[in-house]
């Protein structure tokens, strides 16, 4: 994979991941090009890892060994490249020693890189710079003024409300958001379980795993969407085109269609392959736009 094609293939995930989290789209794509070497190193090719994450204490999910500052060491393994941007956003977030960067404001592309290395992202003392020269060489600061979210769904359809628990050792507040084709769902948290989401909800861990897809080994990612209700035959969007690393049950998660329906709708062997740059049908197109298409 080329610089040109890296930036193309994860640019909006940045900018979504900026929006959701706070970390400079800018900051995520210079860190994941070096990191990952444009997406062609070992770690990024055989575990979807393309920011160097180690497992840490607490990493419950998949993993993959390779060697780097000591021989074997443990990184994280993902499902998919997106999972993996996801989770370097809820990595940064959620650890004490990053916390001073969200201070700082999201143009502020120089104080990130700088900070980062001070709080000991990486070791090697020119970090910062490499990040930067990646940033200004390649134009990435544009991104950090994008206001506007790229093509996401489901989106936000009513006003949520708060939802409040009867536990006191739950979090207070959870929001229910509606998509864009009436189905009620949340935003997973660190530490989220089936069991965890369906108690808060009063539903049972079946419906939570049958709605979502969901094995029950799941690990549930930060920043998933979870169906609180069954998914429809099809989305208000007509297609999507696939980007690099999505599966068919991403593409059904993010637009609420059942995944048996976009197999059959789009002639899907039954493991669901899709390839980037693919054009998905979302929901059945009517006789009348069949007619038309087709004289």
């Amino acid at each position: 994979m080329s610089k040109i094609d890296y930036i193309d293939t994860y640019r909006d995930q940045a900018i979504r991941e900026m929006h959701s989290s706070g970390v400079p789209a800018s900051i995520t794509l210079a860190q994941g090009m070096l990191e990952s070497d444009y997406g062609n190193s070992p770690l990024a090719k055989y575990a979807r890892n393309h920011f160097g994450i180690k497992c840490h204490k607490g990493w419950e999910g998949p993993t993959f060994i390779q060697d780097d500052d000591e021989k074997n060491e443990c990184f994280r393994k993902y499902y998919s490249v997106y999972d993996s941007y996801r989770d370097h956003s809820e990595f940064l977030r959620t650890r004490d020693r990053y916390a001073e960067l969200f201070n700082l404001k999201t143009a502020d592309y120089k104080g990130w890189a700088r900070g980062l290395k001070k709080a000991g992202y990486a070791t090697n003392p020119k970090y910062p710079d490499l990040l930067i020269k990646i940033i200004e060489e390649n134009d990435l600061a544009k991104y950090d003024r994008s206001k506007k979210l790229p093509d996401q769904v489901p989106v936000e359809k009513v006003k949520p409300e708060p939802e409040m628990t009867t536990k006191p050792n739950a979090l207070a507040v959870r929001t229910i958001k509606v998509s864009d084709n009436n189905i009620k769902y949340v935003i997973a948290n660190t530490g989220d379980t089936p069991e965890a989401i369906a108690d808060r909800h009063d539903m049972g861990r079946w419906q939570i795993i049958k709605y979502n897809d969901l094995n029950k080994n799941t690990r549930i990612v930060p920043g998933e969407i979870i169906y609180l209700q069954p998914k429809r035959r099809n989305a208000r969007k007509t297609y999507h085109t696939v980007q690099a690393g999505e599966t068919v049950w991403h593409v059904s998660q993010r637009f609420g269609v059942k995944i048996k329906r976009l197999i059959k709708i789009n002639d899907l062997t039954k493991d669901g392959t899709l390839n980037a740059g693919q054009k998905v049908k979302l929901r059945e197109v009517g006789k009348m736009a069949k007619l038309f298409a087709g004289s």
